[in-house]
């Protein structure tokens, strides 16, 4: 809840402007991070004719809407991701700043869910979870997180118990289910598309791939809800794996309807996204858990 001191709309509208600025750097975070590029350098451009996009022309949302959602050079039509990951950032970050109020955790509780959004959109176009978020987030919930909720008033070593026991619960859990499906999977015969390729054997246990490589399954995902783990606690990543399912059940339905394919590939990392953020944002949607 925002500080009583303050305007009602404060702290939301603030929330909600640096959101913007925050999913405009996410946009550059999900097209070169994959592919290994710089994030800085060189400037933003337009892929087309790769012409520099002037600072007046990068404004988050305006900017589009000024352009028509076109290069005002080339005329490309600029796809409608950026300005929706921009307000969807924005939009997020203006709940959170009203939930949580002026206070430390409100940024680390940004943080989380720039986190969460960037590996969403990269799983989303790639089906990979890059490290630098996943672990990354990882070790920032297992030393951060518990930092500053001392510093606000908790015992330390609790929060860093609950931080570590959240990971291992969120991690371990998903990992038990991809590797109990591999091996039932491997044990009926069956076959997948992507599983473990063509012309590959399967993995044994004397290989990392068995115990790291899933049929369905990314090892990115474990990595990404044990990050998830650390920064909610043990009791709460349970809610978030339940919500992480439904979501991926929505959010798979609608795939098989766009694609008109039942078995065409998407990423978990938006279901995980969407669980997350959801019971964070929303407390009234949790378990009434201890």
């Amino acid at each position: 809840m925002a500080d009583a001191a303050l305007p009602a709309w404060l702290l939301p509208g603030f929330g909600l402007a640096f959101g913007l600025v925050v999913g405009s750097f996410l946009n550059v975070v999900i097209h070169r991070l994959p592919e290994g590029r710089s994030l800085a350098w060189p400037g933003s451009q337009c892929p087309r004719c790769q012409v520099p996009i002037a600072f007046y022309d990068n404004v988050p949302v305006l900017s589009y809407l000024w352009l028509r959602g076109r290069c005002r050079h080339c005329r490309e039509p600029i796809s409608l991701r950026y300005p929706a990951i921009e307000l969807l950032t924005g939009v997020v970050f203006a709940v959170l700043a009203h939930r949580f109020g002026l206070a430390p955790m409100t940024l680390v509780w940004m943080a989380f869910a720039a986190a969460l959004i960037a590996a969403a959109g990269i799983d989303f176009d790639h089906h990979v979870i890059p490290d630098e978020l996943s672990v990354g987030g990882l070790a920032v919930g297992l030393a951060v997180v518990p930092a500053v909720q001392a510093w606000q008033g908790a015992e330390l070593w609790l929060a860093l118990r609950n931080a570590a026991l959240g990971a291992l619960l969120g991690g371990g859990l998903l990992w038990c289910v991809g590797f109990a499906h591999a091996r039932v999977a491997t044990a009926l015969g069956r076959s997948f598309e992507h599983w473990p390729g063509e012309g590959e054997a399967l993995p044994k246990p004397a290989s990392l791939d068995y115990w790291t490589w899933f049929p369905g399954l990314g090892f990115g995902d474990v990595k990404l809800l044990a990050m998830v783990g650390a920064f909610v606690g043990p009791a709460r990543v349970i809610e978030c794996i339940l919500a992480a399912a439904l979501a991926g059940l929505l959010l798979g339905l609608g795939w098989i309807a766009v694609t008109r394919r039942a078995g065409a590939p998407f990423g978990f990392a938006p279901a995980i996204a969407a669980g997350a953020l959801l019971l964070v944002m929303f407390p009234a949607l949790r378990l009434p858990l201890p």
